[in-house]
């Protein structure tokens, strides 16, 4: 006879989960499940799902060497449900179980799913995020806005993070953003990321991954993604030892080909909860005062989870199940085909794409700068490109995906993320890249067949949206130089965005 069901979904991989911790083992079992109904819905790409389900299989199985019951359902085996709350229930006839034990999820509609059940449901605080849902409704209570940098400093003292002993920023600045903004160079040595030879677990995951998701975006070989605990931890012993000092500088750099660069690709398994967020940082911290790392890759790297992730979190957590849905801008065009794959002359456009599509992976700026400010310049509808973050990247989960999509890329929400929309040109794709360098358009022009695309677009999205944004002071500047445009060459300009348009909306190559 088991007493309560103890579930453990697939981004909550971690011994100190919440769930687990206010269990018994020797009354408790715990249910593990893998489902169409997540795996399907969105159609994830097959490298995220084969990560998920490996690294799933191998926690069942360090769990089951503690001493804990498992009840897990593979997604081959004849009686899955293939839903969540359809393996609870099922679990729950088999075993007698008249209750489950839960740690929140990081998604509304599995928050709902729970809360519907017909048996009792206990859901618990995630634990392992250093900013409560509750400790951040606090922090953002009676504020005008929400600004991640005011709650970043929050954090930072609360936790005494890079804070000199007179509980001052270290080096005087709260924020060194501003010196990591080199372009990199083709010719700079960088270290190749480590690769992961798949055991016979994550073998079998592969086998049956490529038979039922053939059909989704995405290669699903080669599959060198860290699976366990341990060779997640060795992952990021090696962006410690080899790339944290360089981290910095090139944090915002793209080049062709180079999928990697200085990037830690850590947020995967931070994510699925293989590595604690606090270890991360102080350990970015540490390297700082041993002298291993400047303090500008250090509190770059310390900023991105202990700011921009746990602020995220909190807008999540606080926004609620509507979030998602938001639409400020009034966009509803559609996701052009070339975020599929399909053909593009962009060659920013391109390799993004091509990245996401290998690696199931892009990093920020590649999401924010390129596919983002394409999406947003072109006024795709916000939902259709949250659903394609949250398909294609192996670090996406709602919680995280949705405030980064429909807040800072898209500008859905209106303004509760970000204080103006993050569109540019194509100018600052030719100052981080090689990108231009190798494009069929001409990144210094702005009207005619030849110009870059992104040059017509942004200054057609400022004037469609000169009412919302004019008085906006971060703004002011560029509709100035706007107004400074000759009329003729603006008419121009804004017949070039026009054809772009009209061609994403007939459904033929855009660009």
């Amino acid at each position: 006879m088991v007493r309560s069901l103890v579930l453990v979904l697939g981004d909550q991989l971690s011994p100190a989960l919440s769930a687990l911790a206010e269990a018994d083992k020797a009354q408790d079992a715990v249910v593990m499940a893998e489902v169409m109904g997540e795996a399907g819905s969105p159609k994830h790409h097959p490298k995220k799902i084969a990560l998920i389900f490996a690294a799933m299989r191998h926690f069942a199985a360090e769990l089951e060497a503690k001493g804990w019951r498992v009840l897990y359902s593979r997604l081959d085996d004849p009686g899955n449900s293939q839903s969540i709350t359809g393996e609870l229930l099922r679990r729950a006839c088999e075993t007698g179980a008249k209750a489950v034990r839960a740690t929140t999820p990081g998604d509304w509609r599995l928050i709902a799913a729970l809360d519907a059940l017909p048996i009792p449901v206990t859901r618990l605080e995630d634990t392992r995020f250093l900013a409560s849902a509750a400790g951040f409704a606090r922090w953002a209570k009676g504020r005008k806005t929400l600004r991640m940098e005011f709650f970043y400093r929050e954090m930072r003292r609360k936790y005494r993070i890079l804070l000199d002993d007179d509980g001052k920023p270290e080096g005087g600045k709260w924020n060194y953003d501003a010196e990591n903004r080199k372009p990199a160079s083709s010719d700079l040595f960088r270290p190749t990321p480590p690769a992961f030879t798949p055991d016979a677990i994550t073998v079998a995951v592969l086998d049956l991954v490529g038979h039922k998701f053939a059909d989704h975006f995405g290669l699903l070989h080669p599959f060198t993604f860290a699976v366990t605990r341990a060779d997640a931890e060795k992952a990021a012993e090696h962006f410690f030892t080899e790339s944290l000092a360089n981290f910095g500088p090139y944090q915002d750099a793209m080049l062709i080909g180079d999928d990697t660069l200085y990037h830690s690709l850590l947020s995967p398994y931070l994510n699925l909860g293989l590595l604690d967020p606090l270890a991360l940082i102080r350990r970015a911290e540490a390297e700082y005062r041993a002298g291993r790392a400047p303090l500008s890759s250090a509190e770059g790297f310390i900023r991105q989870i202990l700011g921009w992730r746990e602020f995220v979190r909190g807008i999540w957590a606080l926004q609620g199940p509507e979030y998602t849905k938001r639409n400020a801008l009034g966009h509803h065009r559609p996701l052009p085909a070339a975020y599929w794959g399909g053909e593009t002359k962009m060659t920013c456009l391109r390799e993004a794409v091509r990245a996401t599509r290998a690696n199931a992976h892009a990093h920020h700026i590649q999401r924010l700068m390129v596919t983002g400010n394409f999406a947003l310049l072109a006024g795709v509808a916000p939902g259709e490109v949250h659903a394609w973050y949250l398909s294609v990247y192996a670090d996406a989960f709602e919680w995280v995906e949705a405030p980064n999509t429909i807040g800072m890329s898209q500008f859905a929400d209106g303004g509760v993320v970000a204080s103006k929309p993050y569109v540019s040109s194509g100018a600052y794709i030719d100052r981080m890249s090689d990108y231009c360098r190798h494009c069929s358009y001409d990144v210094r022009s702005r009207s005619g067949e030849a110009a870059c695309p992104l040059n017509a677009l942004y200054w057609h999205f400022l004037s469609r949206h000169r009412a919302r944004f004019a008085a906006n002071p971060r703004m002011g500047l560029i509709y100035a130089a706007l107004d400074r445009i000759n009329p003729d060459d603006r008419r121009a300009i804004f017949a070039r965005a026009n054809t772009y348009l009209e061609q994403i909306d007939t459904g033929a190559d855009p660009v």
